[in-house]
């Protein structure tokens, strides 16, 4: 007992409506196109970030997430420490690393400094 629609327009409408591929074509679309646009991206810069913290070694110059810049004097499997001025030395963990800088950056500023 339907007091808005009638059962027998009801069951005509829904009869009438079955989506076949056609209806499945934009959800799709919207799905492939978020996975370009977000998902990819994410997973390649991850990826690339993995293999930076894996080549890390002594020597090498970095710059932390915070924006401390500083060469690697010794590495752990959990903790990289950093000398980040003459015999003044940071610990920080390995994945707070954000990227290397080239050769000579580190140099180049602590030159700039002490001037």
């Amino acid at each position: 007992m339907s007091f808005f629609i009638s059962d027998a327009a009801a069951q005509a409408a829904g009869a009438a409506e079955q989506p076949g591929i056609e209806g499945l074509i934009f959800p799709l679309a919207i799905l492939v196109f978020f996975y370009f646009l977000f998902i990819r991206p994410q997973s390649k810069r991850a990826k690339e970030q993995k293999a930076m913290l894996g080549a890390l070694a002594k020597g090498a110059e970095v710059v932390t997430t915070g924006g401390v810049l500083g060469k690697v004097a010794s590495v752990d499997d959990n903790f990289v420490k950093l000398e980040v001025a003459d015999n003044t030395f940071l610990q920080v963990q390995r994945h707070a690393i954000a990227n290397m800088m080239p050769k000579g950056t580190y140099k180049t500023v602590n030159k700039k400094a002490k001037v």
